[in-house]
């Protein structure tokens, strides 16, 4: 069962990393496989979702390069993987119905799953634990609102 944060107004799971930059999860599903999705502020500051493109299953990819792309009212660009690997599968439903991202961030609005190549090295990178998200996802909306692109 997942645990939930809730900071500023937004929920977490806790059972995730979390790409600061980008706004992405990661959960590790077991060994060899991950799955990542937006994480609710990045759902909000990209606003509505007309299009969600992700990579074909072998396409190779490495952290900070894009896995797709997205075409919503507030920003049209990359989703930049936040590991290195192989996308295995993206979420055609999400591709299909990018509501769904809106709709369900942590659950059947996911983006896509990788083989990683260097979890060791890269999930380190990631927030994760309840005090580390906490700080950096405070930051990230009271730095969102300070440019005026959330609502006080």
């Amino acid at each position: 069962m997942t645990e939930w944060l809730e900071v500023q107004g937004y929920r977490l799971a806790l059972d995730r990393y979390y790409e600061r930059a980008g706004h992405l999860w990661v959960l590790v599903l077991g060994p060899g496989r991950v799955r990542l999705g937006m994480d609710p502020l990045g759902v909000e500051t990209t606003g509505s979702l007309a299009q969600v493109a992700l990579a074909p299953p072998g396409t190779a990819v490495r952290r900070g390069e894009p896995f797709g792309s997205v075409e919503a009212e507030k920003f049209v660009g990359p989703l930049v993987a936040p590991l290195s690997g192989t996308v295995v599968a993206g979420n055609a439903a999400a591709e299909a119905d990018p509501w769904l991202v809106h709709r369900d961030p942590f659950g059947e609005g996911w983006l896509a799953e990788l083989a990683p190549s260097d979890l060791a090295h890269d999930l380190p990178l990631l927030a994760h634990g309840v005090g580390e998200v906490t700080s950096w996802f405070e930051g990230a909306v009271a730095g969102y609102r300070l440019r005026g692109v959330l609502a006080e």
